[in-house]
């Protein structure tokens, strides 16, 4: 298939798109290079250098002519979008309606767009929080999300554009930015490659469902398949503290330090871990790296 990826040099973008080329398919990537790198996008793949905002997103369609759009770029801080919900809306929001307003007049068949689960909900009322769950985000960076999936629900449902909506745990890996805000397992890993003391933001009891980037690409191809629409969580159903990620780091990196701690951030969920039932039953989808493996396989990464 001709398939569009944007924001496919970031950290999961990039991912997927090695494994949609090593598929055989003809990929193209769009990135504005705001936070990807130019040395994660697969040589494989034609490159548009360009925001999913402006005018450069068409002219790469029109090149691509793609069959399956995968929307993947976005602004992913929390504690940015907390401080600047402006920039956040404008990117997730706007941005979004702009991918899908192309993707109706181009007749694409699918859209598959990474949303989050551990932004969405919350604080949950039930754990773990399904998809039925109540959407009630407590950073702009989570409504900017929940605004997308109803762009999409509502532009693709009038296009006759089929979607799946992927709702991501904490997801981690290989490339993922240690020098963003976004991470906590590569900012962690970082700090303790160089002898640093990492930072923990509260008392380190903060809960996450933390999920590899393989296992995230491997739910993007399975949508890929899919018939119909669907809305899906994609994590592991297992929470992990920050203390525990932490402590599985430096047991891989070989640290012997103890982390710093700073005052809780604003828009941070206590707890949150995701029901992968329906993405089991509906797509065979299961997340199959284990958590000390993926965070061995991340610091031996990051250490070469």
């Amino acid at each position: 298939m001709n398939i569009l990826v944007t924001g496919g040099a970031g950290f999961i973008g990039s991912h997927l798109v090695d494994r949609l080329a090593a598929d055989g398919h003809r990929v193209a990537v769009v990135d504005s290079f705001a936070t990807g790198k130019r040395a994660h996008v697969n040589p494989r793949a034609a490159l548009h250098d360009a925001d999913i905002r402006g005018e450069g997103l068409a002219a790469a369609f029109e090149a691509a002519q793609p069959e399956a759009v995968f929307h993947a770029a976005a602004h992913a801080s929390v504690s940015e979008s907390v401080r600047d919900p402006m920039q956040d809306a404008e990117a997730n929001v706007l941005g979004t309606v702009n991918v899908l307003r192309l993707c109706a007049a181009h007749r694409v068949r699918r859209v598959v767009f990474s949303s989050t689960g551990g932004a969405l909900y919350g604080e949950p009322q039930r754990l773990p929080a399904d998809e039925d769950h109540p959407v009630l985000p407590l950073s702009p960076y989570g409504a900017s999300k929940a605004a997308g999936e109803t762009y999409i629900r509502t532009l693709c449902g009038s296009s006759g554009t089929a979607y799946t909506i992927l709702r991501y745990g904490n997801v981690y890996g290989p490339r993922q930015d240690p020098f963003g805000e976004a991470g906590v397992v590569a900012i962690f890993t970082a700090a303790m490659l160089r002898g640093e003391r990492p930072v923990i933001f509260g008392d380190g009891l903060h809960e996450r469902d933390y999920v590899h980037v393989d296992d995230i690409v491997e739910a993007n191809v399975l949508a890929l398949r899919q018939e119909g629409n669907g809305v899906y969580n994609a994590g592991t159903g297992v929470g992990t503290t920050v203390a525990e990620v932490f402590r599985a780091i430096a047991d891989a990196a070989g640290y012997d330090g103890e982390p710093q701690h700073a005052p809780e951030r604003p828009g941070d969920v206590r707890r949150i871990r995701l029901d992968v039932r329906r993405a089991e039953r509906e797509l065979g989808w299961r997340a199959a790296v284990p958590f000390a493996e993926g965070i061995a396989r991340t610091v031996a990464a990051m250490r070469e």
